[in-house]
C-alpha cells in the first residue's frame, strides 16, 4: 500500500487504497487522520477495496485558501478513483461528513456506519462547549501541547477514566495526529471556510434510508451515546450497538470488535 494524492476541489488530497470488492470509504475523526485506521483496513480489505483518506488540512491533505465543503471533497476523490457507489464508514466528525455525504448523494452510499457520531445542527453540551472554548484560547497562546492534551482527556480517555487506564499506544498516535492537525499553518489569501448544509443535518435525518450501523462506546461521553441512540430511533433503517470497555476512539480501541462488526454488517444482504 503506498499513498496516492487526488486533486478534489483544488486540495491535494492524500488517501490508501487496499483489497478487492465493493469499494468501502473511511472517513477519519477530528483529533485524527487516515492513520486511525491502522488497524481496521487490512481486516476490512480481506473482503472489501478499502479507501481512506486525510481530510483537507489534515495529515497529508493540502489545506488551500477559500470556502470548501469535506462532503464534497469526499465525492471528488470517488469521481476521481471511478467510483459510484461506496459504503462509506465515518467516526466522530468522519461521522459528520458521511452523514451529509448522504443525504447530499444518496445514490453514491450503500450503507453507512457512523461510530460515535455528531450531526451538524445539533446543540452541544456545556461540556464540549467549555471545552472548544478552552481549546481556542490554548492555541491562541500556540500551547500545543496543552490543547492536544485537553482532547485526549475528552476524546480519548473520556468522562470515566484516567489518562493510565486508557491504552498508551492509542495515545500517542491520536497525540501525534491531533499535534500534526494543530501544526498545519493557515494558508494566505482568502479564509478557510467550510460551508455547512442548510438546512443542517438534524432535519433531515429521515431521508437516511440506506442500512446503517451505528456504533458508540460506553466509556464516551453520556451525550454521545444519546446521539447514538437518537440515531437509532430516527434512522429508517439502522441499529445500535454499544461496545464495552472503550471511549470515543472505538476503532482503535477494540479494533476486533469494531472490524467483526463492520465487516459483518458490511457483508449483510
Amino acid at each position: 500500500m503506498r499513498t496516492r494524492h487526488a486533486t478534489t476541489n483544488d486540495a491535494r488530497i492524500a488517501y490508501d487504497v487496499q483489497g478487492d470488492g465493493d469499494p468501502v470509504l473511511f472517513i477519519h475523526a477530528g483529533v485524527a487522520d487516515r492513520r486511525m485506521w491502522d488497524a481496521n483496513v487490512a481486516t476490512i480489505a480481506e473482503h472489501f477495496r478499502t479507501i481512506r483518506y486525510d481530510m483537507r488540512g489534515f495529515g497529508d491533505s493540502s489545506l488551500p485558501p477559500g470556502e470548501f465543503s469535506n462532503h464534497q471533497d469526499a465525492v471528488g476523490l470517488l469521481d476521481e478513483l471511478g467510483i459510484e457507489r461506496a459504503h462509506v464508514v465515518g467516526v466522530s466528525f468522519g461521522g459528520v461528513v458521511a452523514i451529509e455525504l448522504a443525504l447530499a448523494h444518496p445514490d453514491r452510499v450503500g450503507r453507512l456506519v457512523l461510530g460515535a457520531p455528531s450531526i451538524r445542527g445539533e446543540t452541544p453540551s456545556e461540556r464540549i462547549r467549555s471545552s472548544w472554548v478552552e481549546e481556542e484560547s490554548l492555541l491562541d497562546a500556540r500551547d500545543l501541547e496543552a490543547a492536544t492534551e485537553l482532547n485526549l482527556r475528552l476524546w480519548v480517555d473520556g468522562p470515566h477514566r484516567q489518562p493510565n487506564e486508557v491504552d498508551p499506544a492509542v495515545r500517542e498516535s491520536v497525540r501525534t495526529m491531533q499535534m500534526a492537525a494543530f501544526e498545519v499553518p493557515e494558508p494566505e489569501g482568502p479564509e478557510v471556510d467550510e460551508i455547512e448544509p442548510d438546512p443542517p443535518a438534524i432535519t433531515r435525518l429521515a431521508e437516511l434510508t440506506m442500512p446503517t450501523l451505528v456504533l458508540c462506546g460506553d466509556l464516551d461521553l453520556p451525550e454521545k451515546i444519546e446521539t447514538a441512540r437518537q440515531l437509532g430511533d430516527k434512522l429508517p433503517d439502522a441499529r445500535v450497538e454499544i461496545i464495552s470497555g472503550v471511549a470515543h476512539m472505538l476503532n482503535m480501541e477494540r479494533p476486533e470488535v469494531f472490524n467483526r462488526l463492520v465487516a459483518d454488517f458490511l457483508r449483510s444482504s
